[in-house]
């Protein structure tokens, strides 16, 4: 039997890369591709690069492409799923950006991309000391990108021993007590030797950070390679020579299976060497292309088939047949079969060699609504795992749910290296937190990433779909950690970053003279702020009133829509000087408008001076009226004949318009009084002389 690995091959970064660049080779408008190093490592497939145009160059190549670029000619260079140092990659940029002949296409993986932010941030700082260490090979390219970010002190150790030592004399540092140790790992690190390490960093230092950064991916194909390895006569494994990720394979499998040969194409297979094998293991690196594994395949096939027709001479080849299917049943291992039978509570495979496997319902789906006759229909090729076997009545009671957690492992393993927003439907709630079910595996959410404040009732999220980001895959336990609050949080960031923008869009839209409409949204003893539209502008209580005797509060309301204009910007400070009085609402003008010299007016008196009062005539302009204007006689002092708050009526004697002065004279209209009141006496008096001279007349000629 020949079992290949199911995670064997292309991992999703470089599935994503070769696809990328196998698109850019078919583009019609095509430029001249490179890559910087090599895409994968695998020789075959290198080759095929080359005979369709795509090149290796090295970084110093890049200044003799730029040229030709700038040329005419159209240039395309690809960064691989390794990544590249930080400067040549922020040159390549520089290029882009210069000449639209020059294409810059990043296939750095998610996974290594995520480390880099990971040193970058847990490097030196100014707020406290801290070391950066990366377990893995010092010359690897991944590496070199890695400890490209890095800001501070780094460093890169190839296994425990190296951090032991380093450790130790680190210890001896006067300021040991303040540093703090920060540790990740090469994506494709062997996993024994990056446990050994972390156990060791916990030794030395109680508050260091480290980070889970080997690729799930490779997690689940080392271990998938020590499972296969152990129940296997003979393992290949296929990848380039200089790939690290499929050394460390081969030597996973060399610890179980003395009979393991890595190899790079099907003609590297040692055929004197293979023997009689039963059952034969492939895996591959993830730079092997399915092709290559297929030849292998087909390779190992024919050797078995050989050794079938050598031994039917000799046995009888139906009862070998019988035993070589058998070999399948184990429980544990995961087989093929094909539906034969449907009912509402399972169904039973064809799994060859007279035996019928047997799915029941629960072991195909959690609901109870489902139809069995909606999923499969007669003939489906259905994979499923052996729970127990009776060789006796040829039945293998099998679960199509464990093989489904085992793909969908992989797939929530990719959620979290693309950091993917996945929905979650919450079907647990625990002491600790909430169980949601992603794909059919169980992601565990700890009651502090749930989003529910702590102390409060996480019931709330029973039978809820939420949207969560998975943060940690234990592969071991077929489960996942997710959080809430992650996506939560960056929700807030995105409408944060939003808001920022719009802000920075605004601000440099901003010219003195615009003018807006907008609500007031805070009102000071100084004056009130005005949202302009996502940023806020303050009108100062000198811009608010031409009355500086009236508070904020007095002219403007809280939610009130006014309409501003721009006055001052101060784009350093990122201030606004905002203006609202305008010259229709000036007192002064007002005053104008409706009065003139020689007006009555009642006016009130605001303020008593030794020389005069100030008396209100309208809010914000006052009048004079001296000391000599208040009374038709001299008077000792202003006060003993006016007071604070009096009303008196005034006669307007002059305006000044230019100073924005007004004099009034309440001793005018006494004086106009007086002229009326002797005017009259007159009058009185020549009508009594009148009447008595009359009188007089009349008398006269009486006695005549």
């Amino acid at each position: 039997m020949i079992t290949i690995a199911k995670n064997a091959g292309f991992c999703f970064g470089v599935r994503r890369a070769t696809d990328t660049v196998e698109a850019l080779i078919k583009e019609k408008n095509k430029s001249t591709i490179y890559i910087l190093g090599k895409l994968i490592h695998n020789e075959e497939y290198i080759k095929y690069l080359e005979e369709n145009g795509v090149f290796e160059i090295s970084p110093d190549q890049i200044d003799e492409l730029y040229k030709r670029a700038i040329s005419g000619e159209k240039i395309t260079v690809v960064v691989r799923t390794h990544g590249i140092e930080k400067n040549i990659y922020e040159k390549l940029e520089s290029c882009e950006k210069t000449t639209e002949n020059f294409t810059l296409v990043n296939c750095t993986c998610p996974y290594v991309t995520k480390i880099h932010k990971i040193a970058n941030e847990n490097s030196d700082t100014k707020e406290k000391k801290e070391i950066f260490i990366l377990i893995g090979k010092n010359d690897h390219p991944e590496v070199m990108s890695i400890m490209s970010h890095v800001v501070g002190e780094g460093y890169v150790f190839a296994n425990g021993q190296e951090l032991e030592n380093f450790l130790t004399d680190l210890k001896k540092r006067e300021n040991f007590d303040e540093i703090f140790v920060n540790m990740a790992a090469q994506t494709t690190q062997k996993l024994e030797e990056w446990e050994k390490c972390q156990k060791i960093l916990k030794k030395h230092c109680t508050n260091a950070k480290i980070f889970a950064t080997i690729c799930s991916v490779t997690d689940i194909r080392q271990r998938e390679a020590d499972e296969l390895s152990r129940k296997c006569d003979v393992m290949i494994v296929v990848g380039g020579k200089t790939s690290s990720n499929t050394s460390k394979l081969a030597q996973v499998c060399e610890k179980n299976c003395t009979k393991t040969y890595w190899v790079q194409t099907s003609r590297d297979i040692p055929l004197d060497k293979i023997g009689h094998a039963k059952n034969i293991g492939i895996t591959a690196g993830a730079s092997t292309p399915d092709s290559l594994i297929q030849e292998v395949k087909r390779t190992m096939s024919e050797i078995m088939e050989n050794q079938i027709e050598n031994q039917i001479e000799n046995e009888d080849f139906g009862k070998m047949l019988e035993e070589m299917e058998s070999v399948k049943l184990y429980t544990g291992a995961t087989v093929t079969g094909t539906v034969m039978g449907i009912t509402d509570t399972e169904i039973r495979l064809d799994l060859g060699a007279k035996v019928t496997g047997i799915i029941t319902k629960d072991q195909i789906t959690d609901s109870n609504d489902v139809n069995l006759a909606d999923l499969f229909k007669i003939g489906d090729s259905v994979d499923a795992k052996v729970i127990s076997k009776s060789d006796r009545d040829g039945i293998a009671i099998l679960s199509k749910k464990m093989v489904d957690s085992v793909k969908n492992l992989a797939k929530i393993a990719e959620y979290a290296s693309t950091n993917e927003t996945v929905e979650a439907k919450v079907v647990e709630i625990t002491k600790g937190g909430v169980v949601c079910d992603v794909d059919s595996v169980r992601v565990f959410i700890p009651a502090s990433m749930t989003g529910i404040k702590k102390g409060d009732d996480m019931s709330v999220l029973a039978g809820t779909t939420q949207q969560i980001k998975i943060v940690e895959v234990k592969d071991n336990k077929r489960e996942a950690i997710g959080s809430i609050r992650a996506v939560i949080n960056e929700q807030k960031k995105a409408a944060y970053e939003e808001k920022k923008a719009k802000e920075e869009a605004l601000w440099n839209s901003l010219e003195v003279g615009m003018e807006f409409e907008g609500p007031v949204k805070n009102i000071t003893s100084y004056g009130a702020f005005v949202d302009l539209g996502g940023i806020d502008g303050l009108v100062h209580k000198s811009e608010l009133s031409w009355n500086m005797r009236v508070a904020p509060s007095s002219v403007v309301k809280t939610g009130e829509i006014i309409k501003v204009y721009i006055k001052a910007i101060d784009n350093e400070n990122k201030k606004i000087s905002l203006g609202y009085k305008t010259e229709e609402s000036k007192p002064w003008n007002i005053f104008k408008a409706q009065y003139n010299v020689g007006d009555v007016v009642i006016v009130k008196i605001r303020n008593v001076e030794t020389y005069g009062a100030f008396a209100e005539i309208i809010p914000g302009v006052d009048g004079l009226i001296h000391i000599s204007q208040i009374a038709d006689r001299k008077i000792e002092s202003v006060a003993s004949v006016l007071k604070k708050g009096d009303s008196v009526s005034a006669l307007i004697k002059e305006i000044d318009d230019e100073k924005e002065k007004v004099s009034l004279s309440m001793r005018a209209l006494l004086e106009d009084n007086a002229e009326e009141e002797v005017a009259e006496e007159v009058v009185e008096e020549a009508a009594e002389e009148v009447a008595e001279e009359v009188a007089e007349d009349n008398a006269d000629e009486a006695a005549e």
